[in-house]
């Protein structure tokens, strides 16, 4: 399966790659700057070029807080380019698969969200990747997968966020204690991409790694496998506020993956436990 990865450069892009290489798939990652999502001639250059079957759209405004300040940027990138990964797509007669994210959701649910919950995003970022569903869903050969939390090699994620401050000597973590989703190591997203590919699906699944757990819990259980001996304290989200709104609770519900699948997801704490494995052996940086 001939495969296009816009977005190639970043956390979730190089981890698709990685696993279409260990499988043996061929794969052409771009980056930003070889292939820039709002550049719709450019991905349609490198989709007749490279005549994928297959293009994933990992390329996103990541950056929550910077979404809601520059929410037309968040919007341009996120929402309305991704009808130039459509465009790039239908010029090469391939599926697409667009990643996007439990912000869709307003967080007020107390059970994990379907794929059918209605959607009321609370922030810029997840209006903007709402949008995007949206653009790509409109492709009838399109896949959007939901995912959470992401962590991983090779970008910025709050595992590394923790170790940055717990490495720069900081003793005692405040780390909000009233937001619970799922941790998803980037990985094992890919492979669920992959298999999802592979099984032609369409329409919208959702993808996490299990069980819930609240950010100070997910923080706490860093800081004990990193051996650390910091104290990391529980604060609520109104103790620590930030420019975007997160949802309170953003668990997917990932039944659909795993009938497809036929497989229960991964537990992040494997995942964790492997990412901070290469980093003490010196493999990736946090």
């Amino acid at each position: 399966m001939r495969t296009l990865i816009l977005g190639g450069g970043g956390m979730l892009g190089r981890a698709v790659v990685r696993e279409a290489r260990r499988s043996g798939l061929p794969a052409l990652a771009l980056s930003r700057a070889q292939a820039d999502l709002t550049d719709r001639e450019r991905l349609r250059y490198w989709a007749r070029s490279y005549r994928p079957e297959l293009v994933v759209n990992c390329a996103a405004f990541t950056k929550v807080d910077a979404c809601e300040e520059q929410r037309e940027r968040a919007i341009e990138v996120n929402g309305r380019a991704v009808a130039n990964a459509v465009a790039a797509a239908e010029c090469a007669g391939a599926r697409l698969i667009q990643v996007s994210t439990d912000y869709v959701f307003d967080g007020a649910a107390r059970e994990p969200y379907a794929e059918d919950a209605p959607v009321a995003p609370i922030s810029a970022y997840g209006e903007s990747k709402l949008e995007g569903e949206r653009q790509a869903l409109a492709y009838e050969r399109a896949l959007v997968v939901r995912s959470s939390w992401l962590f991983g090699h090779g970008g910025p994620n709050f595992v590394a966020s923790i170790l940055g401050r717990i490495e720069r000597g900081d003793r005692v973590l405040e780390v909000v204690d009233d937001q619970t989703g799922c941790p998803t190591y980037t990985p094992y997203l890919a492979g669920a991409i992959w298999e999802l590919a592979a099984a032609d699906t369409t329409g919208v699944v959702h993808y996490r790694n299990r069980e819930p757990v609240t950010w100070h819990g997910f923080a706490a259980e860093i800081a004990r496998l990193w051996d650390s001996g910091v104290e990391v304290v529980p604060v609520t989200t109104g103790e620590v506020p930030r420019p975007a709104r997160r949802p309170a609770y953003s668990v997917l519900a990932v039944d659909r993956f795993e009938h497809a699948s036929g497989r229960r997801v991964e537990p992040w704490g494997l995942g964790l436990v492997e990412y901070l494995a290469d980093l003490r052996r010196g493999r990736i940086r946090a």
